[in-house]
């Protein structure tokens, strides 16, 4: 979700890649679905491991749920690291409804954070005003 916020955002600005420590071969279904509420189309789009960047530069590196930033490499190049600690909706347990919403609000916070830092990329100012 981060991933395409942040592309959007920053409008060809920066190159945006999204990967994980724990992959699974597959977007989380809800994911999907959530996304595609607003418009964007992840069918098909395959989760990447962490260590697949090791043999690239890499400037910024933002880590968003869990430990991921304890687990995180350091890759060449990288100036900038962020640890900015969403709830992983994966992790709700519940009713479908429950977590869906779940799965929403995760959408929604992560919208709101990586589209204000993509504007910040896109316009020179790098975060821009994130709160």
């Amino acid at each position: 979700m981060a991933e395409a916020f942040l592309r959007a955002a920053a409008g060809g600005a920066v190159e945006v890649a999204s990967a994980g420590s724990h992959p699974t071969g597959e977007l989380h279904p809800r994911t999907i679905e959530v996304m595609g509420e607003r418009g964007y189309d992840l069918r098909g789009a395959k989760p990447e491991h962490m260590h697949d960047y090791l043999d690239r530069d890499v400037s910024i590196v933002i880590t968003v749920c869990g430990n991921a930033d304890e687990v995180c490499p350091v890759y060449p190049g990288q100036v900038k690291r962020y640890h900015w600690p969403f709830k992983d909706p994966i992790t709700v347990v519940g009713t479908e409804d429950m977590v869906r919403r779940a799965f929403q609000k995760s959408r929604d916070e992560l919208e709101h954070v990586f589209t204000a830092y993509g504007q910040g990329l896109a316009d020179g100012t790098e975060g821009g005003e994130i709160s």
